[in-house]
């Protein structure tokens, strides 16, 4: 999240004025990508990715953008591996590709079956486990209520979307914000449940991780193949 400091733009006149303004010109550009990004991921892939009820794919099934619903071409293999890895990226808040590289090559490193390791450390990011706990509604405010501090780590306040939770850490909402609008919502919804690998206390507001998860313990809504993106980084 983009952070502005506004302390000497008196002295300095004009041209900090010119800086602060180009500062939250470039962080109301970089929200607005974020929110389109969120409702076209979807309809690139051409599935319900979150098994959300509103997503426009349950009504336009075709692409976005001018040339959405012309005929689709068959997808080489490399392009089916691509689709891959966009979905799994999209389905965690289209993280970049610097991250999602990086998270690959750890999950390549260990010994044993990549793709697995691949799904498992996605999950225990923070702003995923918050997602799964149900502490609000999407992975996007999942990211922001992390950024925004709203979230504990075993009694601490973290706030990296992308820092990794461990076995038996415990995750929980500040006391301070559990009343927040997103939050009740959030924990209210019969959308989702709540995976086995979350153990559930205080009403919903604190979760503790037991353990990395497998894939068939994940609960995504639609076929995640973390195999071809094996396949696709090992070209």
């Amino acid at each position: 999240m983009t952070r502005v400091r506004a302390s000497g733009c008196v002295e300095q006149g004009m041209s900090c004025f010119t800086a602060l303004i180009s500062t939250l010109t470039e962080a109301i550009l970089t929200m607005t990508k974020r929110t389109q990004a969120k409702y076209k991921i979807d309809r690139r892939m051409g599935e319900n990715i979150w098994g959300r009820p509103k997503s426009p794919v349950n009504s336009r099934e075709y692409g976005p953008g001018q040339h959405g619903q012309g005929r689709r071409s068959k997808l080489s293999d490399y392009g089916i591996q691509l689709r891959a890895k966009q979905k799994l990226k999209g389905y965690y808040g289209d993280i970049t590709e610097k991250q999602f590289k990086r998270i690959y090559k750890d999950a390549d490193s260990k010994r044993g079956d990549t793709g697995e390791f691949l799904v498992g450390l996605l999950e225990s990011r923070l702003d995923a486990v918050v997602y799964r706990a149900k502490f609000v509604p999407t992975i996007f405010s999942a990211r922001q209520f992390v950024n925004h501090g709203h979230v504990l780590v075993n009694g601490k306040r973290v706030n990296i979307p992308s820092y990794r939770v461990k076995a038996d850490d415990v995750v929980e909402i500040r006391e301070k914000s559990r009343q927040i609008p997103m939050v009740i919502q959030g924990i209210s919804s019969n959308e989702r449940d709540i995976p086995e690998y979350l153990v559930v206390e205080n009403d919903g507001t604190k979760v503790t991780f037991l353990r990395m998860p497998s894939l068939d313990e994940i609960p995504y809504p639609v076929q995640m193949e973390p195999n071809l993106i094996v396949e696709f980084y090992s070209r």
